[in-house]
């Protein structure tokens, strides 16, 4: 056997990955204008599961303006809610990094 067979391997090892819920803008139509969408209204909607963080990505069309509470929102999901009337508040204990 040679040796570099029988020498034990070590190496790096990465983190696992954040796993994350996400949900793009098109999904929130379906709520009525002026409502505060968070996580229990997501989850009563059958739109997400609990427990992962949410992302809110900007695919899609807003039409209502709506106050969304997330883990996490991409720039251009920020300034499609903010251009409809809307608010978008990032979750103060979120754990999910969000790009600034």
């Amino acid at each position: 056997m040679p040796l570099i067979r029988r020498i034990p391997k070590f190496g790096f090892t990465p983190l696992p990955k954040e796993k994350r819920q996400i949900l793009n803008l098109e999904a929130l139509s379906r709520f009525p204008e002026n409502s505060d969408v968070d996580e229990n209204a997501l989850f009563s909607a059958g739109l997400i599961k609990k427990g992962l963080p949410v992302k809110i990505l900007a695919k899609g069309e807003l039409k209502n303006p709506l106050k969304v509470t997330a883990d996490a929102f991409s720039k251009k999901a920020q300034e499609k809610i903010a251009a409809v009337g809307g608010q978008a508040i990032i979750k103060a204990d979120s754990k999910v990094k969000s790009p600034s």
